[in-house]
């Protein structure tokens, strides 16, 4: 699934490259794919002759401020959320569709937005102007503080592993206390935090929080500069792979030697997910 870091990249592309265009139509391919509104009638209707005003995004979820082109006042928002292997590609429209092609949304000068999707999780929203996105995007309501948001401190984290009986990895998952952190950075911090991933939140001392709060940060900067991290399926806008795989310190790398003391990268499960670390570096 793509994580922070990846969802940045889409939406610093998506800025680059459409902002103050006009949506001209679209086509739904998938109606499922349209979270709100139920009418996929309504939801093209709603986002024809806007324009884009910037791209924001809310852990992992993507907003499209969108304006009237001649008047520039609001028109709602457009929401996206990839959930585990959707893209946005900005393409022409006269090139050949991708298999799991859901949504097009079209631009003028025979541009289109493509949502491709292979395992269809993904999903849009048009949220009508006036009314807050938090009411029509319910998640956006049950997100935790970005560790990019100024707000997201020492002091924060300390607060909500005060009480916290879970695993330091299961709790970083948690898009309640940080949004947007997934398990290939989950994984990347704890590394560089020095902590096994089985550590108990409540086990961690202050001088602790200050490193992973440190190395959530780190890891994140690190991964956004390289574009990201290259999985199966996901792309930027532009269709090019992010490159932070090649240097990634435990993610993935089962066997492989670790790039600080060269014992053999473990994998366990915890929680139904991957977990990958150093028993030598991480103690």
């Amino acid at each position: 699934m793509p994580e922070l870091p990846e969802v940045e990249t889409v939406r610093q592309g998506l800025n680059q490259l459409t902002l103050n265009k006009k949506i001209m139509g679209g086509d739904v391919l998938l109606e499922r794919t349209i979270a709100h509104p139920i009418s996929i009638a309504d939801f093209l209707t709603g986002i024809q002759g806007s324009a884009v005003a910037h791209w924001h995004r809310y852990g992992k979820y993507l907003l499209a401020e969108l304006t009237q082109n001649s008047t520039e006042a609001a028109a709602g928002w457009l929401g996206v959320h990839l959930r585990m292997t959707g893209q946005l590609l900005w393409l022409n429209q006269d090139e050949d569709l991708q298999k799991h092609t859901r949504v097009r949304l079209f631009f003028a000068h025979g541009l289109e937005l493509r949502f491709v999707d292979q395992r269809t999780f993904g999903q849009m929203w048009w949220v009508p102007p006036g009314i807050p996105s938090e009411s029509v995007m319910t998640g956006l309501a049950r997100l935790g503080l970005d560790p990019f948001a100024p707000q997201f401190s020492v002091e924060y984290l300390a607060q909500k592993f005060k009480k916290c009986h879970r695993a330091i990895k299961t709790a970083l998952l948690d898009q309640a206390l940080v949004a947007g952190l997934g398990n290939i950075y989950a994984d990347e911090a704890l590394f560089l935090s020095k902590l096994q991933p089985t550590t108990l939140c409540t086990e961690l001392s202050l001088s602790q929080i200050e490193m992973l709060h440190h190395a959530i940060i780190q890891v994140l900067k690190t991964s956004l500069a390289a574009g990201g991290t290259t999985f199966s399926t996901f792309l930027n806008v532009q269709g090019v792979n992010g490159k932070y795989s090649g240097i990634a310190w435990v993610y993935n790398r089962t066997g492989q030697p670790c790039r600080i003391c060269q014992t053999p990268i473990q994998r366990i499960r915890l929680a139904g997910r991957s977990s990958h670390f150093c028993p030598n570096c991480q103690q």
